[in-house]
């Protein structure tokens, strides 16, 4: 007779009114946990609180078990990335898929140059509190300080602003 062991949830401190909504603990011994207002990382006695909102992207590769979460960041200045080896997720997996998507109020690609370009994206926290950060995302070889590609992204996040009612 097989029984099934289930593992104790890690223990996060959170901020007040926070829940953790799942959790799990990386081969090298971080906690990473999610609550619907944030992403938390804790590692060495520190803790991380990233909101969805400021989660950039996230990836996990099931062959090895490598997880990688980047947080937005400012142009020409390091992005910074948690990694972490996940071999038993749980569903901290589609925790992260589910904030960051509920994060993106609206997202647009603008063409600058052939197919190249960059996405304007209008962002929030989950749970509608506070407001809106509007971000730029620029493609490979597009270059921030270029003029017409500030005025094409200046122009683009007017137009988005227009077309919703946010500013």
């Amino acid at each position: 007779m097989s029984r099934l062991r289930r593992r104790p949830t890690p223990s996060v401190a959170v901020e007040p009114g926070e829940k953790v909504l799942a959790a799990t603990t990386s081969a090298e011994g971080a906690v990473l946990a999610g609550t619907r207002d944030a992403f938390y990382v804790v590692a060495d006695g520190a803790t991380r609180r990233v909101p969805w909102e400021e989660v950039e992207a996230a990836h996990w590769d099931r062959d090895t078990d490598a997880f990688t979460l980047a947080e937005v960041g400012s142009w020409g200045e390091q992005r910074v990335v948690h990694s972490a080896t996940l071999p038993e997720p749980g569903r901290l997996l589609e925790l992260v898929r589910e904030r960051v998507t509920a994060s993106v109020v609206l997202q647009r690609h603008v063409v600058v140059a052939g197919r190249r370009g960059l996405r304007v994206i209008a962002r929030r926290a989950p749970s509608g509190a506070g407001g809106v950060q509007w971000v730029y995302e620029y493609d490979e070889g597009v270059d921030p300080d270029d003029p017409a590609v500030r005025a094409a992204a200046r122009e683009a996040l007017e137009v988005m602003q227009r077309d919703v009612g946010l500013p």
